[in-house]
């Protein structure tokens, strides 16, 4: 649910709500609907996530939702809120974590390996570029090629 999360800049109730008529394993394509009015898209799913998901839907009893908890119910927000806060005070980690870092962490990371601006909007769902805009302002390579020797 993590790499999910954090690979498709997913808000956590996008995370929560994923199920799988949205998830296409043959096409590796994952059927992204945003919330808040957000863009829907269809993303590529990578290796890593394909074998993720595929022994996920083979070891999960069947449901229409992705991610399940050990009773057998769809993961609520507020579960995946304490699954992310446990995460991090198991690595240690010296302030609080919460799931909507992984959205944030997509989009620094995506402006940080120098993808267009209007790409990273589309990928994230922002209807506005000025909520995108904030993940390239910190970015070092928005001015890697303005001079060329």
């Amino acid at each position: 649910m993590i790499l999910i999360a954090f690979r498709h800049g997913l808000r956590p109730a996008e995370a929560c709500a994923l199920r799988w008529d949205m998830v296409d394993l043959a096409q590796a394509l994952l059927h992204v609907r945003r919330v808040k009015n957000g863009t829907p898209s269809v993303q590529p799913l990578a290796g890593v996530e394909l074998r993720a998901l595929r022994k996920l839907k083979r070891e999960e009893i069947e449901s229409r939702f992705v991610f399940m908890t050990e009773r057998a119910a769809p993961i609520t927000i507020a579960g995946f809120r304490k699954m992310i806060a446990r995460t991090g005070e198991s690595a240690e980690f010296p302030f609080p974590v919460h799931p909507h870092m992984l959205r944030h962490a997509c989009g620094y990371k995506l402006a940080n390996d120098g993808q267009d601006t209007r790409a990273v909007q589309h990928y994230l769902g922002h209807k506005n570029i000025q909520h995108t805009v904030r993940y390239t302002e910190l970015s070092p390579e928005r001015f890697k090629s303005f001079w060329e020797d």
